[in-house]
């Protein structure tokens, strides 16, 4: 088990991670790998789309309405012909393909910060 150099907590700051609701969902059909586009609900920060490589363990359809964590300053990042603009969060299973996604265990309001 690989595990990553201790960070400082002023490091650990810079991470924005906030609770949003996944609003719609679509297949990535030019990803290299099955992927979604997520369009995600940040409340007060807005829309944001994500592309996530999580089709193993999860329908579209169960997708829409369930809230997620994500990474919301990290800068847009174009996949194919899409730029997605945060970083939904997950644990890798023991196979990568098999993401788990993060969420709060309560409804939470979107937009709330992680810390």
């Amino acid at each position: 088990m690989n595990v990553k150099p201790e960070i400082s907590w002023a490091d650990f700051e810079k991470l924005d991670i906030r609770c949003g609701t996944i609003i719609s969902v679509n297949d990535f059909e030019k990803a290299r790998n099955p992927s979604y586009q997520l369009e995600i609900d940040f409340g007060d920060l807005g829309i944001r789309k994500s592309a996530a490589q999580i089709t193993t363990l999860y329908q579209k359809e169960d997708l829409v309405g369930k809230q997620i964590l994500a990474v919301v300053n990290f800068p847009k990042k174009q996949i194919a012909n899409f730029f997605s603009a945060c970083l939904v969060l997950g644990v890798y299973g023991e196979d990568a393909k098999d993401v788990t996604l993060l969420s709060p265990s309560l409804p939470t309001k979107n937009g709330l910060q992680v810390g």
